[in-house]
């Protein structure tokens, strides 16, 4: 995979994300590609990249309830 400049992306905040900051992850719309992401208590620490395909099949799981907690 060719790199992706991450130093100009604007970040928001998962909409399941709590308001104390715990366990949250933070996404980037800027790529029509690729999904970055990375956890939002740590902001300089490692960004994920997902394929948009991939993640889109992950989000669409995790709102199906595949996912149990």
């Amino acid at each position: 995979m060719r790199s992706i400049d991450l130093s100009a992306v604007t970040w928001r905040k998962s909409s399941y994300s709590n308001q104390d900051g715990g366990n949250c992850i933070e996404i980037s719309d800027d790529y029509p590609t690729h999904i970055p992401v990375r956890d939002s208590k740590n902001a300089q620490g490692p960004v994920l990249v997902f394929e948009s395909a991939a993640w889109a099949s992950f989000v669409g799981a995790v709102k199906g309830g595949d996912f149990s907690a």
